[in-house]
């Protein structure tokens, strides 16, 4: 597997994902099958509530993000290995037509002290749609593999 080595990353570096664009099939398609409320299932039904239409299912959206940054160029080098989560938001619901994208920015890089040759960094990520508001935030904790010698 390729990708970036603990090494590569540094404070304040910034990735960008490519669009996509989510549709009314994706979202029931994922809402059956992993959070089926009517709220990710029927616009009628989903107009009856908090969301006032259909709303993708959160877990969705963290999925359609970890699939926008592993065809971006953060990837590291074991892949996207986490090791927690210092916060978890979706300040607003994705929609259907809705265009995402990802951006990443590393906060902190540093070793392991339990394991050689591997680190943890930590990074904030925010997912955003085609008006520029964000629709998921996390600080993630990652390992990565240091450079083999």
């Amino acid at each position: 597997m390729s990708g970036l080595y603990l090494e590569d990353y540094a404070v304040g570096q910034r990735f960008t994902s490519a669009s996509r664009t989510v549709d009314t099939e994706a979202i029931t398609t994922f809402a059956r099958q992993y959070d089926p409320q009517p709220f990710h299932l029927d616009d009628d039904a989903a107009r009856a509530t908090i969301f006032s239409g259909l709303a993708a299912s959160g877990w969705h959206t963290a999925v359609l993000t970890i699939g926008l940054l592993l065809e971006s160029d953060f990837v590291p080098a074991s892949g996207i290995v986490g090791a927690g989560f210092d916060e978890f938001r979706w300040p607003q619901p994705v929609r259907p037509g809705d265009t995402l994208h990802a951006e990443c920015e590393i906060l902190e890089v540093r070793e392991s002290r339990s394991r050689p040759g591997q680190g943890l960094i930590k990074v904030k990520t925010t997912t955003l749609n085609q008006k520029g508001e964000p629709v998921l935030f996390f600080i993630g904790n990652l390992m990565v593999p240091g450079r083999p010698a």
